[in-house]
């Protein structure tokens, strides 16, 4: 709510569609929330997301998760057909909210190694 707050609605008269992409919430859902945030993000050409937890072994126990679910970024991705960019988007039309801040802000998220498509197994033994 504060990202919400301080640097969309002071800015933009608009009505956001969110969706709550937490582990918890995708483990209820059988992860169908992250395929209808998919889905939304295609009817509006647009969508904004948060850092998510892509569950490993150790996060299946932790949250007693029904299965070790794919990377959200993934599903989505492949959803929208898009791919992983490896260059800063600069957009210089957004005002800076920390005084003094000389650096470039930067939107997206650097994929690192390529893992989404990766796939997760255990070798008995």
């Amino acid at each position: 709510d504060l990202i919400k707050e301080k640097l969309i609605f002071p800015y933009l008269d608009i009505e956001l569609h969110t969706y709550d992409l937490g582990i918890e919430y995708r483990d209820t859902t059988n992860d169908q929330v992250t395929i209808d945030c998919a889905e939304a993000i295609k009817k509006y050409n647009v969508g904004i997301k948060c850092a998510t937890i892509t569950p490993d072994e150790k996060r299946v126990e932790e949250f007693k998760l029904k299965k070790m679910w794919k990377s959200p970024n993934g599903t989505i991705r492949n959803i929208l057909g898009g791919t992983v960019f490896r260059e800063a988007i600069i957009c210089k039309n957004i005002p800076r909210l920390v005084p003094g801040w000389e650096k470039p802000i930067i939107i997206g998220r650097h994929a690192h190694a390529d893992q989404y498509k990766a796939v997760d197994f255990v070798v008995p033994g």
